[in-house]
């Protein structure tokens, strides 16, 4: 399995350059899942219906199935903070997986930045940074030899990231 991720300050367009290279990739006939990162607490639960109840009770997992879908959700007693490889471990194994957030992690990753944001890059100072999407790319603060992709146009992005396949196998925790 190939693993990717996806980093860049709230609002910079992860999410939709990742459903672009979703598409991109599953054109070229590739299984893809996700993991999304959140800070935020988020439902995916609605009041009322079954298993929201059961999960209100008390139940620690709560997993509903059926011909078309699976969904599990487990309700921590403490805070808790899983690791990106702890989530990887969980998921089906695909041709590739997409990570949105997790921006320090040991993972390589495709920095979305935008000159607008304000935000300084990651790019110069993160090894694992592969390459940089960007609406401005004449914009970027600093030269960089990763390749630098259009963020509006994910095609490109898909086709390096099949080129350079290899590059993204995944094999546990790296170290820079």
């Amino acid at each position: 399995m190939k693993v990717v991720g996806f980093c860049g300050v709230s609002g910079a367009g992860k999410t939709t350059l990742i459903e672009g290279v979703i598409g991109a990739l599953r054109a070229r006939g590739q299984r893809v899942s996700v993991i999304k990162h959140s800070h935020k607490r988020f439902e995916i639960d609605h009041a009322g219906k079954d298993t929201f109840r059961h999960r209100e009770a008390g139940a620690y997992e709560v997993m509903i199935a059926s011909r078309e879908r699976l969904a599990k959700v487990i309700s921590f007693e403490a805070a808790s903070e899983l690791g990106v490889h702890d989530l990887i471990a969980t998921m089906q194994p695909v041709d590739w997986l997409l990570i949105e957030g997790f921006k320090h992690a040991d993972l390589l990753k495709v920095e979305v930045w935008r000159a607008a944001r304000g935000a300084a890059p990651m790019y110069p100072d993160d090894p694992f940074v592969a390459a940089i999407a960007t609406d401005a790319p004449e914009s970027l603060p600093a030269p960089t030899q990763r390749p630098v992709f259009a963020l509006d146009a994910p095609g490109p992005l898909a086709e390096h990231l099949i080129r350079e396949a290899g590059r993204f196998e995944y094999a546990g925790e790296r170290h820079g």
